[in-house]
Formats: structure tokens, sequence, C-alpha cells
């Protein structure tokens, strides 16, 4: 077993998944400019390493998909105020008449059973901090769209866990927050994951558009938690003004 990850003092400590490159790099990089403890998680440990020392914080691998790498990176911290569950991703953009059960399957691993495992995983340490969760969903949660049925389907799922986890929390009264972001179109790597390498594809998504970018989102992600603890953001929308 690896070192704990330890704070210093009494630093607040944020976890940000899929936080080795787009949006989750961007949110660890603004966290930490607001002066919380970041650790990055995700699968590159390479790129991981290298935004932790930059920011001055933690990188943990992380693989969302599996049992065992959740339980290894929750046993490597032992405090928690804020969770950025920010893991997710789409894979192709076929109608459901030709759909690929695996790239189905996949999505709802990431998007959906991910966040839950990770969740479940650092959940009692949220309880003792009275943390904040902030789940990373899609304008695709909202509107499907030709082709997009996997991912809306992933995304609907994860946004309907905020939903009942929001009512959950409040009526047990752990003061845990939830949030729950809706990202629109932003420039990263997502459309090159979802095209599986193809860059023309993956540029054509963005070219003739005005686009958001990391920095966007991450701001978004840093104003919700640096609020005082009696407030809670429910939802936020985010699209470039070109989108709707």
């Amino acid at each position: 077993m690896a070192d704990k990850e330890i704070a210093q003092d009494d630093q607040r400590v944020a976890v940000v998944t899929g936080g080795s490159s787009g949006i989750g790099e961007a949110t660890a990089r603004a966290l930490a400019g607001d002066g919380w403890y970041v650790i990055v998680a995700a699968r590159r440990v390479d790129r991981l390493e290298k935004i932790a020392a930059e920011i001055g914080g933690g990188a943990v691998r992380l693989d969302v998909t599996d049992d065992d790498s959740v339980a290894e990176f929750a046993a490597r911290i032992d405090r928690v105020d804020l969770l950025v569950n920010n893991a997710g991703g789409a894979k192709g953009l076929d109608p459901v008449k030709e759909a690929d059960l695996e790239d189905w399957q996949w999505m709802y691993e990431t998007n959906v059973l991910g966040t839950l495992r990770v969740t479940l995983a650092l959940r009692d340490k949220l309880v003792a901090s009275e943390g904040l969760i902030v789940n990373m969903a899609s304008v695709a949660a909202l509107n499907p769209y030709a082709g997009g049925a996997g991912y809306n389907a992933a995304k609907f799922g994860l946004r309907a866990m905020t939903r009942v986890q929001r009512i959950e929390e409040a009526t047990e009264g752990t003061n845990i927050r939830v949030t729950e972001i809706d990202p629109g179109r932003v420039k990263t790597d997502f459309s090159l994951v979802r095209f599986k390498g193809d860059r023309d594809k993956a540029d054509a998504v963005y070219e003739g558009h005005l686009n958001l970018g990391p920095e966007d989102i991450a701001e978004a992600v840093r104003w919700v938690a640096s609020l005082p603890a009696h407030v809670n953001i429910d939802r936020i929308h985010i699209m470039p003004r070109d989108q709707v």
C-alpha cells in the first residue's frame, strides 16, 4: 500500500476524478488556486504526477470502472471535503438500431457506476467533513439527440442518481451538499474519445462554433465550492452563446 495522501495542517481536501486532462485538470488547478489540497485521480499516472507537482497536490491512479482500484484509492485518503465526479465520456455516434453494446456498457460503467463507486467509497469521509459532491453531468442529460442515445442514457442516469442523492442527503440530515453541473459544448478531447481517435471527426464538432474551454467549467466548480456550507447550488447549465 502506498503512503496516504495527507494535506497540510487543516487544509481542505478536494478529490477530482478524470483529473489528468480537460475539465478535470482545469478544475484541479482552479481549486488549488483557492487554497485546496487537490488529489487528482485518473489512469494516466504520468500526467497526474506532473499536474500534482505543479499545483502542490497529490496524484493517485484511479480506474472508476474497477472495484479494486476504487477501494485502493479510497484507502489512501483520510479526509475529503469536496468530491468532483468528473470522470466520464462518450463513445460512438451510432443510431439505436446500430448500437454497439460494448460502447454503451463503457458509457454506463464510466458515467454512472463509476460515479457511484467513488461516491460510495468516499461517502463516510464526506459525511465526517459535511462535504460537497459535484457531479459532472451534461446538457445531454436534458436534451436527447440523434446518435447520442447511449451517452444520453448514461447522463440521464447520472442526473437521476444525482437528484435522488440530493433528496436523500437532505432528508437524512448529513449536511452533505450535492451539485449537478451540465456543460454544453466544451473543446476538449471529449470528441476525440467519442470518435476513437479520429481527429478530423473530432475537430469538425467544434469548427465554426463558439466553444467553451475547460477553464469555464472549472470556474463554475470553483465558485460552487467557495460558497458557505448553508448554500447548495442545485444545478448549473453552462453553454457557449451560440448553443441553445
